[in-house]
């Protein structure tokens, strides 16, 4: 196809051609079955069908034009298990295409597939439910093929790295793996990177292969290579859906990673179809690249917007997905999210469904006339419920993300502990408003340290804590990293506390809670800070790190079990940032505040103290009157000790005078009890 051959957008081609039917691509049950497409401009649709998807060509049809330039065919006949494209002439050109619309497809996504979706269901499927929503909702970040190609996962060889790994009972092991640790570890949502057909692994090659898959090419078809036949359609179609229903069973919701900012390439099956419409192009008539893929999709234009709208509501429905977290926001519309978050709530009740992404972009992008784009300036004109990354906070703990010596509060930084008290309250009203970041609650924030892309946790606390490790060092030859790579596997105890400190610092802050996938137990990367597309050896959960790093897992463990208890934490209301009070800096390193905790009902905790303490040296502080218990120290969450103070009280009998003693880089909550 030329590329000098596209649509000049403009609002009246949309005024003109918008389709607001809900039957794009096959329509197939025992009735029959209809192939629709959205394809204005075009001379003529032709239609091949094939019976297998490498096999030669079967049938041709040509399609017959209806309304608003869409193009239609239909037969009596179940086409079930059928493979099928396109052909689309235009301006004396042919150009051949998958369906943009398919939902089923064969190995690669070259050839979409007709599927009669009732007969992908697992057995009890039509039935399952999520489970209920809790007080609390905790996000753990997980890549499918990570979470079980290690063999000490237990998971069956044939199932490693597969969506069928999640369906594995017990993996018969002397500790707990796989959806055994989820259910044991106590998260409420597994949040899985991107699971849609992606582009950039062969589906027919190797299991060494590896990518994060933000490389979107059919995005309402499962990915094959998660599939143990990914030739056969409906296999990843029914793996996927048994993956969903077990984790559901398990009491775990699913939330899925989407990519609806760009296509895998400019010359996607949406631009062979109606060039020049659905992917972004600059006055001069080049591709858009503020993602910097090359391939902006045009967020803002009547029928870009269905078809996202619409992917949603289709894995929603279809696949039973439980939220959605969107990459690169800020190349969406503010008026696109809060269109999802309406119809999502209209279907499902209001919050039923989880939504939040990423408020940024890698580069400018030219949006529509009278949009807004998702960017941080913008969060105040999102609905209540959708929430953003917050970076502030994530860079704040650990330090930033892309200057990786640079520390944050828990790894030596300074002078950041008025960051931190604003943090505490997802930096409603703080001195980030200046920077055009202004949440109107912390129901539209997101706290975590750390996420698939830069450093683990646990590798940027290494490399900033211990010399010998950052790029101040020589470099292997071949790999952007540390040439001694067993640093990263090597347990610092300082590193350890560290971990926990930074946990118990976003555990305590108001707003959402996301953590990486074996952030709980020292996860590395070996260095690696950008792993997209690195041997899934190096990306893999480690499972025996579960036994090595036990207390540290234990410490997350308590923390997410306490979140849950905790309403003056776990409150999204625009009035929760009134629950912290008292807000003290008492030295360098050293923050406390206090947290109404009361509810509507009665907690055996009406009032919590919590502070950090970053400094290498043990703090003491002054406690207010009442009787107070430990709930979280240096060692344990979720506990209840005796307070062991360490000043006597004044004769006087003055409550002001007690202090009690918080360890170098560690920190506490205390409940008051009475």
């Amino acid at each position: 196809m030329k590329t000098d051959r596209y649509i000049r957008y403009d609002k009246e081609f949309d005024a003109r051609y918008e389709y607001t039917g809900n039957d794009l691509g096959v329509t197939c049950n025992k009735e029959g079955t209809i192939f629709k497409v959205w394809c204005p401009l075009a001379d003529g649709v032709t239609l091949h069908l094939y019976t297998a998807d490498n096999s030669g060509l079967y049938q041709t049809h040509g399609l017959i034009p209806g309304e608003k330039g869409t193009w239609t065919w239909e037969t009596t006949e179940c086409l079930h298990g059928m493979y099928y494209d396109y052909t689309v002439y235009r301006d004396g050109e042919a150009t051949t295409t998958a369906d943009p619309y398919a939902v089923a497809c064969g190995c690669n996504g070259v050839r979409s597939m007709v599927v009669d979706l009732s007969r992908t269901n697992p057995e009890g499927f039509l039935e399952e439910k999520a489970p209920a929503l809790q007080t609390e909702n905790v996000l753990y970040e997980l890549h499918i093929k990570d979470f079980s190609y290690d063999a000490d996962s237990g998971v069956p060889k044939e199932y490693r790295g597969k969506y069928k790994a999640f369906t594995v009972q017990g993996t018969n092991g002397s500790y707990p793996t796989c959806v055994e640790h989820l259910k044991n570890l106590g998260i409420t949502h597994v949040h899985l990177l991107p699971a849609y057909d992606f582009g950039s692994v062969d589906e027919a090659g190797d299991d060494s292969q590896f990518n994060w898959g933000y490389d979107p090419l059919n995005y309402n078809v499962p990915e094959g290579s998660y599939a143990t036949d990914p030739h056969d359609g409906t296999v990843r179609i029914r793996e996927f859906k048994e993956m969903v229903q077990a984790l559901h069973k398990n009491g775990i919701r699913v939330v899925m990673d989407v990519v609806y900012n760009h296509t895998y390439a400019p010359d996607s099956w949406l631009e062979r179809m109606v060039p020049g419409y659905y992917n972004r192009r600059k006055p001069d008539g080049t591709y858009a690249n503020g993602s910097c893929c090359g391939s902006d999709i045009a967020a803002g234009r009547a029928m870009v917007d269905n078809y996202i709208v619409d992917s949603v509501l289709y894995w929603a429905k279809e696949y039973h997905i439980d939220g959605f977290r969107f990459d690169l926001m800020g190349l969406l519309t503010v008026e696109l999210m809060n269109r999802i978050r309406k119809e999502l709530d209209a279907v499902y009740g209001k919050g039923e469904k989880i939504l939040y992404g990423e408020p940024w972009r890698a580069d400018e992008s030219p949006m529509e006339e009278g949009t807004r784009p998702v960017l941080k300036e913008n969060v105040s004109y999102l609905d209540d419920g959708i929430a953003v990354f917050c970076d502030a906070t994530r860079d704040v703990i650990k330090g930033h993300v892309f200057y990786e010596e640079e520390p944050g509060f828990v790894n030596g930084g300074t002078g950041l502990e008025e960051k931190v008290l604003d943090a505490a309250n997802g930096w409603v009203g703080s001195s980030l408003t200046t920077e055009g970041f202004a949440p109107r609650s912390c129901s539209q924030v997101v706290n975590y340290t750390s996420a698939h892309d830069n450093f683990t946790l646990w590798d940027k606390l290494v490399i900033t804590m211990h010399e010998g490790t950052g790029k101040n060092n020589e470099y292997c030859e071949d790999a952007a990293v540390p040439c001694d790579e067993k640093v990263f596997e090597t347990r610092f105890e300082d590193v350890v506390r560290a971990n926990k400190l930074a946990a118990l610092m976003y555990f305590t802050f108001q707003g959402h809670i996301f953590l990486q996938a074996g952030e709980e137990f020292g996860r590395t990367k070996l260095g690696d800070s950008n792993s997209f597309r690195s041997a899934p050896t190096e990306n893999m959960l480690r499972w025996h790190q579960t036994v090595e790093y036990a207390d540290l897992l234990s410490y997350y463990q308590g923390l997410i079990r306490l979140r849950k208890k905790l309403p003056g934490l776990y409150d999204k209301s625009a009035s929760a940032k009134e629950r912290i009070t008292n807000r003290t800096i008492h030295g360098e390193g050293v923050v406390s505040f206090q947290v109404d905790n009361g509810s509507d009902k009665r907690e055996p905790y009406e009032r919590l103290f919590i502070t950090y303490n970053a400094s290498d040296s043990e703090a003491h502080l002054p406690l207010p009157e009442g009787e107070w218990v430990v709930l979280v120290d240096d060692t344990d969450a979720d506990c209840e000790k005796t307070v062991t103070f360490v000043e006597k009280v004044a004769e006087t009998g003055s409550m002001a005078d007690r202090k009690f003693a918080v360890p170098a880089l560690s920190g506490m909550i205390l409940a008051k009890i009475s």
